[in-house]
């Protein structure tokens, strides 16, 4: 098929409403992919945050977790979803999707916000020690804003992840719009496998745009820059070399 073809049959097969609506329309795949990358996304930040912010703040432990995580990622996702099937966990709907992409978002969350705290300006750190703060007030006062910029890095990239990755669920016969890609092979329909990679493609980088959005709002430092960038600048001090007025030269 020729690629020009490919593009015309492509945008044909999206702008047909028919393949939109109804049971297995692209809206229903779509709702589907969004619950799974969510629910994922949800439970990975609860297993790996709070972890990673405990290890960084006390300082020991964190490089070992951190390394086991990183050996969990050579380990095929695609591989831990069948073994999962083959369990008893495979009779439960989605639930072998949901551990594999938990096991999957963990590492870069567990990584990232290990690092922005391990990495916080100690100078700071030290300055709010001596100023009493107990150890909570530290993490979250000091220490959390500090890491905030890696721990939203973390966040996006594991989210961009889940949201490619969730379409594999659709290969053991899960939900998401890897089930249009998958229909679209048995098929052998090729404008539908390129839409379906479209729309997965197209709702990675809205979810990338959202918490984009999300991380300039919540960001903890950001009023503090403000408010730094509304102050008056100091006036500027006389040189000690210029002659004050009346002054005889």
């Amino acid at each position: 098929m020729a690629a020009g073809n490919i593009v015309t049959d492509t945008w044909e097969w999206l702008a047909d409403g028919a393949n939109w609506s109804g049971p297995g329309g692209v809206w229903e795949r779509l709702g589907e992919h969004v619950f799974l990358t969510v629910a994922c996304l949800a439970l990975a930040c609860a297993i790996a945050l709070p972890l990673a912010l405990w290890l960084g703040h006390i300082g020991r432990g964190g490089a070992l977790a951190v390394n086991l995580s990183n050996i969990g990622r050579a380990v095929p996702t695609f591989a831990v979803l069948v073994l999962l099937g083959l369990t008893p966990l495979g009779r439960h709907g989605d639930w072998p999707t949901v551990i594999a992409l938990v096991l999957f978002a963990v590492p870069p969350l567990l990584t990232n916000a290990y690092v922005g705290m391990r990495e916080a300006d100690r100078g700071v750190v030290e300055a709010a020690r001596g100023m009493g703060m107990s150890g909570p007030q530290l993490l979250w006062r000091t220490e959390l804003p500090l890491a905030y910029p890696l721990i939203m890095t973390g966040v996006r990239s594991a989210a961009v992840q889940v949201v490619a990755t969730v379409t594999l669920a659709a290969l053991p016969g899960g939900g998401g719009l890897g089930r249009v890609i998958t229909a679209g092979f048995r098929t052998y329909d090729t404008p539908q496998v390129v839409a379906g990679a479209l729309l997965v493609a197209a709702l990675a980088l809205a979810v990338e745009g959202v918490l984009v959005l999300a991380d300039r709002l919540l960001d903890p430092m950001r009023r503090r820059r403000r408010a730094l960038r509304a102050a008056p600048a100091a006036p500027p001090t006389q040189s000690a070399t210029e002659p004050t007025e009346g002054a005889v030269p």
